[in-house]
């Protein structure tokens, strides 16, 4: 039985009292609560959210913070950027099947980096969610990570804030780097 099946009444109460701009996930047995994402943190999304926009297929729509569930619900995350099909979008309820998602795009919090760099790595890859894109603003560097295969990706590319970096099919285009924002400090 999952952590959402045991204790499906009190993670329904935190999901329902939860203060707004605090996101609540879950993985396995662990269930994390973070504050609402910085300025920073938002406008690198924006900045890369435009770009994606003009490249993403016509039956996909982006999507901020979408509960992905897996189907035997023993994970929960929510992407700061995904791109989900449009009847998904159009469906009751505030979840989605991980493996309708095209990409999970982070901005790596400055208060919790290894959610992003360690726990989410391996929970997209088991989600099967094709693409990750990590954005680390405390280093100015982003990775993109590829070819999941059970808990792991198999491709990784890195690049500097500033660079470029190239996204595959079914995006395929150059995603420019220069405008990313490092934080302070």
């Amino acid at each position: 039985m999952s952590f959402y099946e045991r204790h499906r009444e009190y993670v329904e109460e935190v999901l329902r009292t939860a203060p707004d701009g605090v996101r609540v996930e879950w993985s396995g047995d662990t269930l994390i609560m973070q504050a609402a994402p910085s300025n920073i943190h938002q406008l690198n999304i924006l900045l890369v959210q435009r770009q994606f926009e003009r490249h993403v297929p016509d039956d996909y729509g982006f999507s901020g913070y979408s509960a992905l569930t897996t189907p035997d619900v023993t994970k929960e995350r929510s992407p700061d950027l995904t791109y989900l099909p449009i009847a998904s979008l159009a469906r009751p309820g505030n979840t989605t099947p991980a493996e309708e998602a095209l990409v999970a795009i982070e901005v790596v919090s400055p208060s919790n980096p290894g959610n992003d760099w360690v726990d989410k790595l391996r929970d997209y890859a088991l989600m099967g969610i094709p693409l990750y894109l990590i954005i680390d603003p405390r280093e100015g560097v982003v990775a993109l990570f590829s070819e999941p295969n059970h808990d792991r990706y198999h491709v990784r590319h890195d690049r500097k804030f500033g660079d470029s970096m190239r996204i595959p099919e079914p995006f395929d285009f150059d995603l420019d780097l220069s405008e990313l924002v490092r934080y302070p400090d």
